[in-house]
């Protein structure tokens, strides 16, 4: 841990040189519907959560944050995403080619693999203090004792200080945990409708915000990301209705059951 934490100094005292000192404030996710729930946006520089409810969900909410990450970084400033090995052997590795569909160029990305929850915060505050950067990931991985109310807040001061934007990305955890974040989001995977001649839709989005310390929470939105304009605009709604296929059963045994008894 030592040295990964050394290399990392290195590294943010070299971006400390080269980029001016981020500024408080605030900014949106593009879609004035959300931002004027919010309040005129995320704080930049507060600590704001991310919840996947289930392993199933990880990849969309490492989605959601990174696509937060990139409206919350101003250009020429760099992300730092710190990742606990065990996330990495349950929900799998960020994929370069996958980060640079949703716009963020992995050359600006700083990545940070640590051995367990405690070097994970250790890494984030680090980064967190730099003011040089436009956001940091921070990944521990379920029900990490060392990430309680008091470790919280020490990031939630620690981005206030620096005006860097910390993003707490939580998997297989309980959304009942005590947290200092502004907001707690709970994130899934949204139906996408397919672009022209059935190409893959925009990355879609089923969230919730579950608390928002300076307003009201339990709004849900279906939010879909352009990754060239990088921001969040309403879900088109699908063309027809999806009927869900049981595990284990063809596509069309339903409907051939409901033309024999009707």
């Amino acid at each position: 841990m030592h040295e990964i934490l050394s290399r990392l100094r290195a590294s943010l005292a070299a971006l400390e040189k080269a980029a001016p000192h981020a500024g408080n404030g605030l900014f949106g996710l593009g879609l004035p519907a959300v931002d004027a729930h919010l309040g005129g946006g995320l704080a930049r520089g507060g600590l704001h959560e991310i919840l996947a409810p289930a392993t199933a969900d990880a990849g969309s909410a490492a989605g959601f944050a990174a696509a937060l990450a990139l409206r919350a970084t101003e250009p020429g400033r760099s992300i730092v995403w710190v990742r606990q090995g065990y996330g990495e052997a349950e929900a799998g590795s960020l994929h370069a080619p996958g980060l640079a569909g949703l716009g963020l160029d992995p050359d600006t990305l700083i990545l940070v693999r640590v051995r367990d929850a405690v070097s994970a915060l250790r890494a984030g505050a680090e980064a967190v203090r730099c003011s040089a950067l436009g956001a940091v990931v921070i990944e521990p991985w379920g029900e990490a004792k060392a990430l309680d109310f008091t470790a919280s807040r020490r990031l939630a001061l620690a981005a206030g200080r620096s005006g860097v934007t910390c993003l707490l990305l939580r998997m297989a955890t309980a959304a009942s945990s005590a947290s200092a974040a502004a907001t707690r989001w709970q994130v899934v995977a949204g139906a996408s409708p397919p672009l022209a001649a059935g190409a893959p839709g925009h990355p879609t989005f089923d969230v919730t915000l579950l608390r928002q310390r300076a307003g009201t929470a339990g709004q849900s939105w279906r939010l879909e990301w352009n990754h060239d304009r990088r921001t969040f605009r309403d879900a088109a709604p699908l063309s027809r209705p999806v009927v869900p296929v049981p595990a284990g059963r063809p596509a069309g045994a339903d409907v051939v059951a409901l033309a024999r008894t009707g």
